[in-house]
């Protein structure tokens, strides 16, 4: 079966899984001493500039939770939409790992806004309120939307403003940055975000994400949280030779390329055949839409995917960089043949 369900269920891109094999030689000195993780933090660094101080973890919510205990205090709060991941799937491991206070947001769109932040901004120097500390971002959101340069610049100098930091989750990073048309530099460090969760797992990577923190003050301790979050690997070496082939040659703008345009393909075929009404703007490889509520359990049958709202019958396709032409043919012709018997 193949899955529309998440671009993590998709595979290993070959030339990871040949910096691992590669890699899986000899002996090498454990928890990040070892020649190839010095030549990660080096392809790291040439892409997001010699300020970024690298840090690898294990996956995706730890990287998160490192980010925000490495920015915050207990007596802090996190604000987040109140879509975002550290606010609905990560089982409240960024609360419970920081003890901060999160404070979600309603959106339309899963982007927030200097405006809607601002409604979180309370309580400084009262000592019965949780301070505000740190602006989560997701880029791309939880809805498959993409901030823009200035909106990520807009918010980072209000937030800095009021001595807070701006985190960005990065999972699919690189997915927003074929959409925007941008460097990865350009839409974090050089916009004002000051640490960033940067995965790849979703982009053609088997295992392993990173912290990339922009600040010196940030970067101090992240190495004694990372260790007491549980989240320094031993055999360093084979998740950092990943970022390596992931980072060279472009391979992660190739890849997110393609899952977009996978994506597009998806979105305009499926309006072809049906009046589809799409929840959210398809800005790289996440669709949103709403079906006849009959015609789920029937694509079900054949499509791993999720349904996002059961309340209006919405539900998420994601496209991958190993979607192939003929895997939106076939869910194309199933979904034409089930509308037009309904």
């Amino acid at each position: 079966m193949r899955s529309f369900a998440s671009d993590n269920n998709s595979g290993v891109h070959p030339a990871v899984m040949n910096a691992i094999v590669k890699a899986n030689v000899d002996h090498a000195v454990g928890y990040g001493d070892d020649p190839y993780t010095d030549e990660a933090v080096k392809a790291v660094r040439s892409v997001f500039g010699n300020t970024a101080d690298v840090f690898f973890v294990f996956n995706g919510t730890g990287a998160n939770v490192v980010a925000l205990k490495a920015c915050t205090q207990p007596f802090h709060a996190i604000i987040a939409a109140e879509t975002a991941h550290i606010a609905v799937d990560e089982c409240g491991a960024p609360v419970a790992q920081t003890g901060c206070l999160l404070k979600e947001i309603a959106t339309t769109n899963g982007k927030l806004t200097p405006k809607l932040i601002q409604t979180r901004l309370t309580g400084f120097g009262e000592v019965h309120h949780s301070q505000p500390k740190v602006v989560y971002l997701a880029q791309c959101t939880e809805l498959g939307t993409v901030y823009t340069i200035d909106e990520i610049k807009r918010i980072a100098d209000f937030i800095h403003g009021y001595g807070m930091y701006l985190h960005m989750d990065g999972a699919r990073l690189a997915n927003a940055a074929v959409s925007l048309g941008c460097s990865l530099k350009e839409m974090t460090v050089d916009a004002g975000v000051d640490i960033l969760s940067f995965g790849g797992t979703k982009n053609g990577m088997m295992i392993g994400e990173s912290v990339i923190s922009f600040r010196k003050e940030l970067s101090e301790n992240l190495g004694y949280i990372r260790k007491q979050s549980a989240q320094l690997y031993s055999k360093m070496r084979y998740v950092s030779c990943q970022f390596t082939a992931y980072l060279q040659n472009n391979l992660w703008q190739k890849n997110a390329a393609h899952a977009n345009e996978m994506a597009q393909k998806l979105k305009n075929g499926l309006e072809q055949i049906a009046p589809i009404e799409f929840t959210q703007s398809v800005d790289a490889n996440i669709l949103l839409l709403r079906l006849p509520r009959k015609m789920i359990p029937l694509l079900q049958k054949d499509y791993f995917f999720y349904i996002w709202n059961e309340t209006n019958d919405e539900i998420r396709l994601v496209t991958s960089f190993d979607t192939t032409q003929n895997d939106i043919e076939c869910f194309l012709t199933d979904f034409e043949q089930i509308y037009k018997s309904l």
